[in-house]
């Protein structure tokens, strides 16, 4: 299986980004993905993250302003962020969760920058 994240760029405090993860190759199916972004400690802090029944969970920093979703016949997982602040800037991972009919396998896929200033 593999993660291709996508959507990042160079916006404006206040602006908006939509960044994507698409898992594919194999035979699985997604039991969760969520996106992550590097902490202070230098630790990968959750930014958010849902189940693929439609559960979500989300950084207490982008509560409100960030909303995950997804397309389950596309593989395919959505982080609309709203608002966006300096402090947002960071390389954005996505993950995945997947059982592929043996096993529950952790995929971690390659980032997308996302810069905010003005």
């Amino acid at each position: 299986v593999q993660l291709q994240a996508s959507g990042g760029g160079s916006v404006q405090p206040g602006g908006s980004l939509m960044l994507s993860c698409v898992a594919s190759g194999g035979n699985f199916r997604i039991v969760s993905m969520g996106w992550y972004r590097p902490g202070l400690g230098g630790q990968r802090d959750l930014v958010a993250i849902i189940n693929f029944d439609g559960t979500t969970r989300y950084g207490g920093s982008v509560q409100s302003r960030f909303t995950i979703s997804r397309d389950a016949a596309k593989n395919t997982a959505y982080l609309q962020m709203r608002s966006l602040k300096p402090e947002d800037t960071a390389m954005y991972y996505c993950d995945t969760v997947v059982n592929d009919g043996y096993a529950l396998r952790k995929i971690e896929g390659q980032g997308t920058q996302v810069t905010v200033s003005s």
